[in-house]
């Protein structure tokens, strides 16, 4: 999912997409214990993206506040 689909998204669906991301990273380093996964490149881009995520999510609370404030 790339950075101008995660700005479409809600604030609500940016926290269950960083929680989805967040268990996907688990169960990878679970799959990686148990020899299940052979290409250890997808934690890095699983981090990548929940990082994305949490900046978009600052972002949109910051906007919100923003405009609260004003």
């Amino acid at each position: 999912m790339s950075v101008n689909d995660l700005r479409e998204l809600s604030v609500q669906e940016l926290e269950n997409k960083i929680i989805d991301l967040k268990k996907e990273l688990m169960e990878s380093r679970f799959a990686l214990a148990t020899s299940q996964l052979e290409d250890t490149s997808v934690f890095k881009k699983i981090k990548k993206e929940i990082a994305q995520a949490n900046t978009v999510l600052t972002e949109k609370i910051k906007q919100s506040n923003d405009e609260v404030t004003e």
